[in-house]
């Protein structure tokens, strides 16, 4: 069987959006279900298809899913929670404090983080309740907890006196001020997670660096944590065989590639592979083909289906340019190629005569490396995340860390440790460039999202009332979020898969947007097997099933979009990435 081999009760599974959390965690509770066991699965996934993926609709308490005798299934709402935590910590000072400062206090509790551990508070009281999954053999969770959401609600703390103390410093601590009556549960349900006796943590991956990278650091995270009991599992990986197709070798070649250079702790780990599954993984049956590829028919013929695809991206790069100047800013999920989007029409802008700033936080940067020097009007500046957070951290503990006692400084330096931490601190270099966009074109990789904005936005706006006065605050600072709003000065552009899970993730990223006044100007579906010229017959079946994806974001989630074909011919430097912009 290709599935992990796994005997503890519980099992979690976690990876970066797209890797196949979902199906693989569903495919292993059905393998589970099907030699005899009681299996319930649990989705803590804001961007949740476990009903698309098991055929069913699913509620808040455990649903037996059709003709799978054992299997039961719900869905956390982690929203619905984080929605909850917020009007309960918000609301009594409604009518009390200014404005601004309830619009901050809402912001606060609106990110990502605030989402996970709403999650997490939500599924603790599956893990401690005994009763709650007591007719159970195996309880498993899709979507497990980041090593930091895990440190963060196990620290010795001052919650509340922490929160009443910082009104600028803190990016995701909001939702902990509502918790502190958990804190015995959720120690517990860590020292559940760390028995191997009890629990598997199953690290997801596909077989590219950046789903492997992102395993890796989730590895440390955890191992940091006493959280030894992990296994990898690699997700889609495809072997071209014999086939003469050019998509299908390179295919093949880059997830060799990417394998081999794993680093050496990931490969340490017991690993699974499971196979390239051109028709997706909804329903039994193809659940049921991942836990038995062998069993899957071969197509022997390859025939392309007939669709209307949306244009390519030189359309978006002729009109951006026609601006003359502006900021222009690529979006989206980890892993949906972002960095090789922005790169692709920063050079395409150039070589229209622009001047122009590639901005990209990539910490091996090797989509841009080879644009430093050989593109005329390009200046490549490369942002250090890691040294962005340092400064900032530093700044933040010598200004709202500075009259904590020893609790509350310790619950400060592990927020700082947060996802939204870098977030904002990148964000704060990103501040530096944008000011150069009046006069050329100023090209942002992983730019801010919405909730980083608003939150910005309304921690300035905060201050504002508290201390009557914007100080000698510099233009560019002032100007800034004006001019992300100003759609004739900004464009942004959301980058997505024609998948499940970073279509989810991308329409979620646009609702977040809105919220903060901006309005996309377009969507990029990159590395479609569609468009790709592809004649294999695996990966021509794999091009059948994006079309709903495509169509979804062309007819319904854009008012604009563009499609790049997967390449053969890897898109790095300034050959591969002019292919991108033809």
């Amino acid at each position: 069987m290709a599935l992990p081999d796994v005997h503890t009760r519980y099992l979690f599974f976690t990876g970066k959006g797209g890797v196949g959390k979902t199906s693989l965690s569903c495919a292993t509770g059905l393998a589970l279900a099907d030699a005899g066991k009681r299996v319930l699965i649990v989705s803590t996934d804001p961007a949740s298809n476990l009903d698309e993926v098991l055929g069913i609709a699913l509620g808040q308490a455990p649903t037996a899913v059709p003709d799978a005798p054992g299997l039961f299934a719900l869905n956390i709402d982690p929203e619905a929670a984080a929605h909850a935590y917020r009007e309960r910590m918000v609301s009594p000072y409604r009518g009390i404090l200014p404005d601004a400062a309830i619009r901050s206090m809402e912001e606060q509790f609106s990110g990502a983080c605030t989402v996970e551990i709403a999650a997490f508070d939500e599924f603790s009281k599956l893990l401690g309740d005994p009763a709650a999954t007591a007719g159970f053999d195996h309880v498993i969770f899709d979507t497990a907890p980041t090593g930091h959401t895990l440190r963060l609600l196990t620290l010795p703390s001052a919650w509340n006196e922490f929160i009443d103390s910082t009104t600028g410093g803190a990016s995701c601590l909001g939702p902990l001020a509502g918790l502190e009556k958990q804190k015995a549960l959720y120690a517990a349900t860590v020292e559940r997670l760390a028995n191997p006796a009890e629990t598997t943590v199953i690290l997801v991956s596909r077989p590219d660096e950046a789903s492997l990278r992102e395993a890796n650091r989730t590895f440390g995270e955890l191992a940091e944590l006493g959280i030894g009991n992990q296994l990898c599992a690699i997700n889609g990986v495809f072997a071209s065989g014999t086939s003469d197709d050019a998509v299908a070798q390179a295919m093949s070649h880059r997830a060799a590639d990417a394998l081999a250079r794993m680093s050496p702790r990931l490969a340490a780990l017991p690993r699974v592979s499971i196979p390239f599954l051109p028709r997706g993984t909804v329903g039994l049956e193809a659940l049921r083909l991942m836990a038995h590829p062998d069993t899957a028919v071969t197509p022997r013929t390859a025939e392309p289906p007939a669709t209307a695809l949306p244009p390519g991206v030189a359309g978006l790069v002729d009109d951006i340019a026609r601006a003359g100047h502006g900021v222009v800013m690529t979006m989206g999920k980890g892993g949906v190629g972002k960095t090789t989007v922005a790169a692709a029409i920063a050079l395409a802008l150039a070589r229209r005569g622009n001047k122009v700033v590639l901005s990209t936080t990539d910490p091996a940067a090797h989509v841009a490396a080879a644009l430093d020097d050989s593109v005329p009007g390009l200046t490549v500046t490369r942002i250090d995340p890691d040294l962005e957070v340092t400064q900032y951290t530093r700044e933040v503990l010598a200004t709202a860390g500075s009259n904590l006692n020893a609790a509350g400084r310790a619950m400060l330096e592990e927020d700082l440790r947060s996802p939204c931490t870098e977030e904002i601190a990148v964000f704060r270099a990103f501040a530096r460039t944008v000011d150069q966009g009046k006069n050329g074109f100023v090209v942002l990789d992983t730019a801010p999202t919405g909730h980083t904005i608003l939150l910005l936005d309304a921690a300035e706006a905060y201050h504002r009332e508290v201390m009557r006065t914007r100080g000698d605050m510099p233009e560019s600072v002032r100007e800034l979020l004006p001019r992300l709003r100003d759609g004739a000065f900004t464009h942004v552009l959301i980058v997505t898969l024609p998948e499940a899970t970073p279509v989810h993730e991308a329409e979620r990223l646009q609702g977040d947007l809105a919220r903060a006044g901006i309005k996309p100007f377009a969507w990029v579906i990159n590395q479609s097997l569609l468009a790709s010229g592809t004649h294999d017959p695996l990966l021509s079946q794999r091009g059948e099933y994006e079309i709903p994806f495509i169509r979804r974001v062309a007819d319904e989630l854009s008012a604009r979009s563009a499609l790049i074909p997967w390449l053969a011919k890897a898109p790095v430097g300034a050959p591969g990435l002019a292919q991108i912009t033809r």
